[in-house]
Protein backbone atom coordinates (compact mmCIF):
# COMPACT_ATOMS: atom_id res chain seq x y z
CA UNK A 1 0.00 0.00 0.00
CA UNK A 2 1.42 3.34 -1.04
CA UNK A 3 2.08 5.82 1.78
CA UNK A 4 1.06 9.44 1.57
CA UNK A 5 3.20 12.09 3.19
CA UNK A 6 1.31 15.08 4.53
CA UNK A 7 3.55 18.11 5.22
CA UNK A 8 3.30 19.49 8.71
CA UNK A 9 3.66 23.20 9.46
CA UNK A 10 7.23 22.58 10.62
CA UNK A 11 8.08 20.90 7.34
CA UNK A 12 6.86 23.72 5.12
CA UNK A 13 9.80 25.32 3.32
CA UNK A 14 10.16 29.00 4.05
CA UNK A 15 11.27 31.45 1.33
CA UNK A 16 14.91 32.39 1.53
CA UNK A 17 15.76 36.02 2.10
CA UNK A 18 16.66 37.82 -1.07
CA UNK A 19 20.35 38.40 -1.58
CA UNK A 20 19.86 40.80 -4.46
CA UNK A 21 21.67 44.10 -3.96
CA UNK A 22 20.47 47.49 -5.07
CA UNK A 23 22.11 50.84 -5.58
CA UNK A 24 20.75 54.17 -4.47
CA UNK A 25 21.94 57.05 -6.61
CA UNK A 26 21.93 60.48 -5.02
CA UNK A 27 21.78 63.35 -7.49
CA UNK A 28 21.34 67.10 -7.09
CA UNK A 29 18.00 68.57 -8.17
CA UNK A 30 17.63 68.85 -11.92
CA UNK A 31 14.69 71.24 -12.00
CA UNK A 32 14.91 74.78 -10.67
CA UNK A 33 11.93 74.51 -8.32
CA UNK A 34 12.73 70.98 -7.08
CA UNK A 35 13.29 71.94 -3.43
CA UNK A 36 12.96 68.47 -1.80
CA UNK A 37 11.30 69.86 1.29
CA UNK A 38 9.71 66.46 2.02
CA UNK A 39 13.15 65.13 2.96
CA UNK A 40 13.26 67.59 5.86
CA UNK A 41 10.19 65.94 7.37
CA UNK A 42 11.59 62.46 6.73
CA UNK A 43 14.78 63.43 8.59
CA UNK A 44 13.04 65.44 11.32
CA UNK A 45 14.67 63.40 14.09
CA UNK A 46 18.10 64.25 12.70
CA UNK A 47 17.08 67.92 12.61
CA UNK A 48 16.16 67.72 16.30
CA UNK A 49 19.53 66.10 17.06
CA UNK A 50 21.46 68.87 15.31
CA UNK A 51 19.47 71.56 17.16
CA UNK A 52 20.05 69.92 20.54
CA UNK A 53 23.74 69.39 19.75
CA UNK A 54 24.21 73.07 18.85
CA UNK A 55 22.55 74.18 22.10
CA UNK A 56 24.75 71.91 24.23
CA UNK A 57 27.98 72.85 22.45
CA UNK A 58 27.26 76.57 22.82
CA UNK A 59 27.37 76.41 26.62
CA UNK A 60 29.75 73.51 27.12
CA UNK A 61 32.70 74.36 29.39
CA UNK A 62 31.55 77.96 29.87
CA UNK A 63 32.12 79.72 33.18
CA UNK A 64 28.63 81.16 33.68
CA UNK A 65 26.69 79.12 31.09
CA UNK A 66 23.22 80.32 30.17
CA UNK A 67 23.80 83.60 32.03
CA UNK A 68 25.51 84.85 28.87
CA UNK A 69 22.07 84.91 27.24
CA UNK A 70 20.98 87.48 29.81
CA UNK A 71 24.24 89.42 30.18
CA UNK A 72 24.84 90.05 26.48
CA UNK A 73 21.61 92.00 25.75
CA UNK A 74 21.68 93.68 29.16
CA UNK A 75 25.20 95.03 28.71
CA UNK A 76 24.39 96.11 25.16
CA UNK A 77 21.31 97.93 26.44
CA UNK A 78 23.31 99.69 29.18
CA UNK A 79 25.94 100.93 26.72
CA UNK A 80 23.25 102.08 24.26
CA UNK A 81 21.34 103.88 27.02
CA UNK A 82 24.48 105.71 28.13
CA UNK A 83 25.73 106.85 24.72
CA UNK A 84 22.57 107.13 22.62
CA UNK A 85 20.03 107.91 25.33
CA UNK A 86 21.94 110.12 27.76
CA UNK A 87 24.66 111.69 25.60
CA UNK A 88 23.18 111.76 22.08
CA UNK A 89 19.63 112.17 23.47
CA UNK A 90 17.97 110.26 20.64
CA UNK A 91 14.17 110.11 20.79
CA UNK A 92 12.55 106.95 22.11
CA UNK A 93 8.84 107.23 21.17
CA UNK A 94 7.82 108.19 24.70
CA UNK A 95 9.49 105.18 26.31
CA UNK A 96 12.37 105.10 28.79
CA UNK A 97 15.38 104.67 26.54
CA UNK A 98 16.45 101.53 28.41
CA UNK A 99 13.15 99.84 27.53
CA UNK A 100 13.23 101.27 24.01
CA UNK A 101 16.67 99.81 23.26
CA UNK A 102 16.18 96.54 25.13
CA UNK A 103 13.01 95.78 23.15
CA UNK A 104 15.11 95.99 19.97
CA UNK A 105 18.28 94.33 21.24
CA UNK A 106 16.58 91.01 22.11
CA UNK A 107 15.27 90.24 18.57
CA UNK A 108 18.41 91.75 17.03
CA UNK A 109 20.68 89.48 19.10
CA UNK A 110 18.78 86.47 17.83
CA UNK A 111 19.08 87.68 14.24
CA UNK A 112 22.80 88.50 14.33
CA UNK A 113 23.84 85.34 16.20
CA UNK A 114 21.70 83.08 14.02
CA UNK A 115 23.06 84.68 10.86
CA UNK A 116 26.63 84.05 12.00
CA UNK A 117 25.85 80.43 12.89
CA UNK A 118 24.06 79.67 9.66
CA UNK A 119 26.91 81.15 7.61
CA UNK A 120 29.46 78.78 9.16
CA UNK A 121 27.24 75.72 9.52
CA UNK A 122 28.35 73.98 6.32
CA UNK A 123 32.07 74.45 6.98
CA UNK A 124 31.73 73.46 10.64
CA UNK A 125 30.07 70.17 9.64
CA UNK A 126 32.35 69.32 6.72
CA UNK A 127 33.36 65.93 8.17
CA UNK A 128 29.75 64.82 8.45
CA UNK A 129 28.85 66.08 4.97
CA UNK A 130 31.65 64.17 3.25
CA UNK A 131 30.91 60.85 4.97
CA UNK A 132 27.16 60.33 5.09
CA UNK A 133 24.15 61.49 3.13
CA UNK A 134 21.35 63.52 4.63
CA UNK A 135 19.45 66.54 3.28
CA UNK A 136 21.93 69.39 3.49
CA UNK A 137 19.07 71.79 4.16
CA UNK A 138 18.90 70.35 7.67
CA UNK A 139 22.07 72.23 8.61
CA UNK A 140 20.83 75.79 7.83
CA UNK A 141 17.47 74.99 9.42
CA UNK A 142 19.12 73.67 12.60
CA UNK A 143 21.39 76.72 12.86
CA UNK A 144 18.34 78.97 12.52
CA UNK A 145 16.19 77.15 15.07
CA UNK A 146 18.88 76.49 17.69
CA UNK A 147 18.70 80.15 18.70
CA UNK A 148 15.12 79.67 19.94
CA UNK A 149 16.36 78.81 23.43
CA UNK A 150 18.41 82.00 23.73
CA UNK A 151 15.60 84.11 22.31
CA UNK A 152 13.01 82.66 24.69
CA UNK A 153 15.19 83.41 27.72
CA UNK A 154 15.89 86.92 26.46
CA UNK A 155 12.19 87.53 25.85
CA UNK A 156 11.31 86.50 29.41
CA UNK A 157 13.93 88.91 30.77
CA UNK A 158 12.57 91.64 28.48
CA UNK A 159 9.02 91.18 29.79
CA UNK A 160 10.24 91.33 33.39
CA UNK A 161 12.26 94.44 32.54
CA UNK A 162 9.18 96.15 31.05
CA UNK A 163 7.09 95.26 34.09
CA UNK A 164 9.70 96.82 36.37
CA UNK A 165 8.99 100.12 34.56
CA UNK A 166 5.24 99.54 34.94
CA UNK A 167 4.90 99.03 31.20
CA UNK A 168 2.44 96.23 30.50
CA UNK A 169 1.92 94.29 27.25
CA UNK A 170 -0.99 95.30 25.07
CA UNK A 171 -3.35 92.91 23.23
CA UNK A 172 -0.98 93.34 20.28
CA UNK A 173 1.42 91.03 22.13
CA UNK A 174 -0.46 88.19 20.43
CA UNK A 175 1.24 89.26 17.18
CA UNK A 176 4.75 88.64 18.55
CA UNK A 177 4.93 85.09 17.07
CA UNK A 178 4.30 86.60 13.63
CA UNK A 179 7.11 89.13 14.06
CA UNK A 180 9.43 86.42 15.31
CA UNK A 181 8.61 84.19 12.33
CA UNK A 182 9.46 87.11 10.08
CA UNK A 183 12.88 87.31 11.76
CA UNK A 184 13.37 83.53 11.42
CA UNK A 185 12.60 83.52 7.71
CA UNK A 186 14.78 86.59 7.19
CA UNK A 187 17.72 84.74 8.74
CA UNK A 188 16.93 81.65 6.70
CA UNK A 189 16.59 83.50 3.40
CA UNK A 190 19.87 85.39 3.77
CA UNK A 191 21.66 82.52 5.51
CA UNK A 192 20.99 80.01 2.73
CA UNK A 193 22.94 82.23 0.36
CA UNK A 194 25.75 82.94 2.80
CA UNK A 195 26.19 79.34 3.98
CA UNK A 196 26.52 78.02 0.43
CA UNK A 197 28.83 80.86 -0.60
CA UNK A 198 30.97 80.39 2.51
CA UNK A 199 31.46 76.72 1.62
CA UNK A 200 32.69 77.74 -1.83
CA UNK A 201 34.59 80.90 -0.87
CA UNK A 202 35.93 80.90 2.70
CA UNK A 203 36.46 84.66 2.86
CA UNK A 204 32.68 85.17 3.12
CA UNK A 205 32.84 84.62 6.88
CA UNK A 206 35.09 87.67 7.26
CA UNK A 207 32.42 89.88 5.72
CA UNK A 208 29.73 88.86 8.21
CA UNK A 209 30.78 91.20 11.10
CA UNK A 210 30.79 94.21 8.77
CA UNK A 211 27.58 93.01 7.12
CA UNK A 212 25.67 92.65 10.40
CA UNK A 213 27.03 95.95 11.73
CA UNK A 214 25.86 97.79 8.63
CA UNK A 215 22.47 96.03 8.82
CA UNK A 216 22.10 97.07 12.47
CA UNK A 217 22.68 100.72 11.57
CA UNK A 218 20.03 100.35 8.85
CA UNK A 219 17.54 99.02 11.44
CA UNK A 220 15.74 100.97 14.20
CA UNK A 221 17.69 99.39 17.05
CA UNK A 222 18.94 102.61 18.67
CA UNK A 223 16.70 105.15 16.97
CA UNK A 224 12.96 105.16 16.13
CA UNK A 225 11.64 104.59 12.62
CA UNK A 226 9.83 107.91 12.88
CA UNK A 227 13.17 109.64 12.21
CA UNK A 228 13.14 108.29 8.64
CA UNK A 229 11.43 110.74 6.24
CA UNK A 230 8.05 109.60 5.02
CA UNK A 231 9.09 109.58 1.35
CA UNK A 232 11.79 107.00 2.10
CA UNK A 233 9.64 104.66 4.19
CA UNK A 234 8.98 102.27 1.31
CA UNK A 235 12.72 101.93 0.76
CA UNK A 236 13.28 101.51 4.49
CA UNK A 237 10.69 98.69 4.52
CA UNK A 238 12.90 96.65 2.19
CA UNK A 239 14.75 95.79 5.40
CA UNK A 240 12.51 93.16 7.06
CA UNK A 241 14.12 93.71 10.46
CA UNK A 242 12.48 97.15 10.56
CA UNK A 243 9.07 95.52 10.86
CA UNK A 244 10.38 92.93 13.34
CA UNK A 245 11.89 95.49 15.72
CA UNK A 246 9.04 97.98 15.45
CA UNK A 247 6.58 95.14 15.94
CA UNK A 248 8.27 93.94 19.11
CA UNK A 249 8.30 97.44 20.60
CA UNK A 250 4.71 98.08 19.65
CA UNK A 251 3.44 94.70 20.83
CA UNK A 252 5.16 94.75 24.21
CA UNK A 253 4.81 98.41 25.14
CA UNK A 254 2.05 99.90 22.99
CA UNK A 255 4.46 102.64 21.86
CA UNK A 256 6.24 103.15 18.57
CA UNK A 257 5.35 102.37 14.99
CA UNK A 258 2.46 99.95 14.48
CA UNK A 259 2.78 97.67 11.44
CA UNK A 260 1.32 99.33 8.39
CA UNK A 261 1.27 98.79 4.66
CA UNK A 262 5.08 98.74 4.65
CA UNK A 263 4.86 95.33 6.34
CA UNK A 264 3.60 93.84 3.08
CA UNK A 265 6.79 95.03 1.39
CA UNK A 266 8.88 93.29 4.06
CA UNK A 267 6.89 90.06 3.74
CA UNK A 268 7.34 90.08 -0.04
CA UNK A 269 11.10 90.64 0.34
CA UNK A 270 11.40 87.75 2.81
CA UNK A 271 9.35 85.43 0.59
CA UNK A 272 11.57 86.14 -2.42
CA UNK A 273 14.73 85.79 -0.32
CA UNK A 274 13.72 82.39 1.08
CA UNK A 275 12.57 81.00 -2.27
CA UNK A 276 15.70 82.22 -4.08
CA UNK A 277 17.87 80.97 -1.20
CA UNK A 278 16.35 77.48 -1.36
CA UNK A 279 16.87 77.32 -5.12
CA UNK A 280 20.47 78.55 -4.89
CA UNK A 281 21.35 76.23 -1.99
CA UNK A 282 19.92 73.17 -3.74
CA UNK A 283 21.75 74.02 -6.95
CA UNK A 284 25.03 74.36 -5.08
CA UNK A 285 24.48 71.19 -3.02
CA UNK A 286 26.31 68.99 -5.53
CA UNK A 287 29.40 71.19 -5.45
CA UNK A 288 29.45 71.76 -1.69
CA UNK A 289 30.63 68.25 -0.78
CA UNK A 290 33.59 68.54 -3.18
CA UNK A 291 34.60 72.07 -2.21
CA UNK A 292 34.04 71.96 1.52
Amino acid sequence: MDSITIPTPDAVALPRPSTASFTVRIEPPRRMFELRLRELWAYRELLYFFIWRDVKIRYKQTAIGVAWVVLQPLLTMLVATLFFGKLAKLPSDGLPYAVFSFAAVVPWMYFSNALLNITNVIVDNQRVITKVYFPRLILPFSATLSGLVDFTIGLVVLVIFCLSYHIYPTPAVLLLPFFFLLAVFTVLGVGLWLSALNALYRDVRYLIPFFTQFWMLASPVYYPSSMVPQRYRWLYALNPMVGVIDGFRWGLTGHGQAPGSAMYVSIAVVFVAVLAGLIFFNRMEGAIADRV
